[in-house]
């Protein structure tokens, strides 16, 4: 605080300065003063002013302090300002009133776009849902899998949507108990099937017995994400691999495709925000938010992504799934 004091009142030190360099300069040019003692006159001036800047810092440092610890405009009313400070506070608090004021009513118009954004998605399922049931009814295997998987692109992107509007609440939004790896990672491949068939793509599952203790939903999710990457960078007629390791109190959950890979370029930048990367954009399908949403979420439900990638040759993503989760902690599971 107190380099603060001396640069706030640096041009009362300057000033102070240049007085007493006119004060000697005069003393040695006016021999009016030959009798008088410079030495002694600039000591006893340098004394007067460090005791009156010592004194003013003293004071300042108070009303400093009072002012940090006020909690409201009338206790700074109630602080020794002078009538001139009084005007700067009074001004800095009005700003500081309209501008909460401003932010809550921007809060507000948020959240009333959230819930539209997130009623116009709950809207568009129930056609999606109903064209899901004709897609069913088509006989032509051929143009009933180019279908379903169409289908399955826009439900990723609109599945996309709802859960980037929802990250911000996901402590609300999120219900942890105990199930196995096998219910999430089997209802996503079946979610993929369709795509799968098309392509050509093996999934080559082990038991997946073990037991976490997550939120299903966003667990889901974050497979969703990994695994739809998996298989839209992994060539026609290859395989991916899930299977699960453990390493000392946790469960690790691999999803290993023969893909593309990441080039080492990208790695720093994967989970950022509608970053496609090298490989993304060479694809008008790719948006740059899949992995940005899983990252975001899995440090959420205290879950850790790690990945292993070379280019050309293949990618593995790794969920490492905490056995004593901070959610457990904390609702007392």
């Amino acid at each position: 605080m107190i380099w603060a004091f001396l640069k706030e009142y640096a041009a009362w030190i300057c000033f102070f300065l240049v007085i007493v360099a006119w004060m000697n300069i005069a003393f040695v040019i006016d021999s009016g003063f030959s009798s008088i003692s410079i030495y002694y006159f600039n000591v006893v001036n340098t004394v007067l002013f460090f005791l009156f800047l010592s004194w003013r810092y003293i004071k300042e440092r108070s009303l400093m302090l009072d002012l940090l610890q006020s909690g409201s405009l009338e206790q700074i009313k109630r602080s020794k300002l002078s009538s001139f400070q009084a005007l700067y506070i009074e001004s800095f608090m009005e700003q500081l009133v309209e501008t909460k004021a401003t932010v809550n009513e921007l809060k507000v118009q948020l959240q009333e776009e959230t819930d539209d954004l997130l009623a116009w998605v709950h809207e568009v399922k129930a056609p999606l849902t109903a064209l899901k049931l004709m897609i069913e009814q088509v006989k032509d295997l051929k143009l009933k899998t180019r279908l379903e998987h169409e289908w399955l692109r826009v439900y990723l992107l609109l599945d996309q949507q709802l859960h980037l509007t929802r990250l911000q609440t996901i402590e609300k939004d999120n219900r942890m108990e105990k199930t196995t790896l096998r219910k999430i990672v089997y209802q996503e491949i079946r979610e993929m099937q369709a795509w799968c068939m098309e392509k050509g793509i093996g999934i080559d599952v082990e038991e997946l017995g073990e037991t976490v203790v997550t939120d299903k939903k966003w667990a889901g999710f974050i497979v969703r994400q990994l695994l739809s990457n998996a298989v839209k960078y992994s060539p026609s007629n290859e395989e991916i691999r899930i299977f699960t390791t453990h390493e000392d109190q946790h469960v690790l959950l691999h999803i290993k495709d023969k893909g593309i890979g990441i080039k080492k370029d990208d790695f720093p930048r994967i989970f950022h925000k509608s970053y496609t990367g090298t490989v993304g954009r060479e694809s008008a399908a790719a948006t740059g938010m899949g992995l940005y949403l899983a990252k975001n979420a899995a440090h959420k439900l205290g879950i850790q992504i790690e990945v292993i990638s070379q280019y050309e040759k293949g990618t593995q993503f790794t969920l490492r799934f905490p056995i004593q989760n901070e959610y457990i902690q904390s609702y007392g599971m």
